[in-house]
């Protein structure tokens, strides 16, 4: 193709090498460092902020309303219901909220985001009117990093950064507002595990997406599915071999650096994208559990 896939290429991204370094010793240096912080303030000018520009759960407008009086009002002729299930997710919350505390505790400083803070444009509009600057690869060439300068301050979005860009960051002394979502980390963990233990993962989730590029970069061996029909095409060739020309094809832009089907479907770990669908996920872990046991 004309480039590798995203998720292929994010563990080289800005010149950073797993082999050279142990990407979980490398994050926990960075939990020590007072240039890294990945708390929440809890900075109740910053809720207030969010909640008059309307980006995040409303505490006064007619959500908030509605949630008090059993999630249904009627207005005049019109029978008004709130969902039971609505809104931001947690890990979404927390990172709106800790980019807005970031503006506050940073009046001074260039802001920037290595992509969107979440997938919302109004959201993401509201960053950017507070003077955040957006490093997005809006063309498949790559971020462009080169207007990030000493002492600016980098907010990580809620999907997570890969390593590379973690490690680039760092070397170049910014302060780093980390709001990846804790349940995006533990995956992290996961794949760095199923590495130390020569399985490879195999990630449910899209090779081109954020989050799966930065669970990629974390990972040793791993192949990327989208969905049940990718996964049941990899237990077909696991179980029965098939064209590995073909396999390679398909997943050019979904697989580890110089992957080859028939020795890295040995041993399998699973990890998924976190915004996948939970029951597709389980599903698909059921079906290579079934394999292993069947091969």
């Amino acid at each position: 193709g004309r480039r590798r896939g995203q998720a292929g290429r994010a563990a080289a991204a800005a010149g950073a090498s797993k082999e050279k370094f142990d990407a979980r010793a490398f994050r926990r240096s960075l939990n020590k460092s007072d240039k890294y912080t990945r708390r929440v303030a809890d900075d109740k000018e910053s809720i207030a902020l969010m909640d008059e520009h309307g980006v995040g759960y409303s505490t006064r407008g007619l959500v908030a309303q509605l949630r008090e009086e059993g999630n249904r009002r009627q207005v005049g002729e019109v029978d008004v219901r709130l969902a039971q299930a609505y809104g931001f997710c947690w890990g979404v919350e927390r990172a709106v909220q800790m980019a807005y505390e970031a503006r506050k505790a940073y009046p001074d400083r260039q802001l920037h985001i290595t992509n969107e803070i979440i997938h919302n444009p109004s959201v993401n509009g509201r960053l950017k009117e507070m003077g955040v600057d957006f490093i997005e690869d809006v063309d498949g060439s790559g971020k462009d990093f080169s207007r990030v300068q000493e002492g600016d301050v980098v907010i990580l979005p809620a999907f997570g950064a890969s390593v590379g860009e973690m490690q680039l960051l760092n070397d170049r002394n910014v302060q780093i507002v980390d709001t990846t979502c804790p349940w995006v980390s533990k995956v992290w963990n996961a794949v760095d595990n199923q590495s130390k233990k020569d399985h490879t993962s195999v990630i449910h989730g899209k090779w081109a997406h954020e989050e799966t590029v930065a669970t990629a970069s974390f990972a040793g061996d791993y192949l990327i599915v989208k969905d049940m029909k990718e996964a049941q095409y990899v237990v077909d060739y696991i179980l029965n071999g098939g064209d590995r020309a073909e396999f390679l094809a398909k997943f050019e832009n979904a697989m580890s650096e110089g992957f080859d089907p028939d020795l890295q479907l040995e041993r399998i770990g699973m990890a998924n994208q976190t915004t996948m669908l939970k029951g597709e996920t389980q599903a698909i872990g059921k079906l290579f559990e079934k394999c292993m046991m069947q091969k």
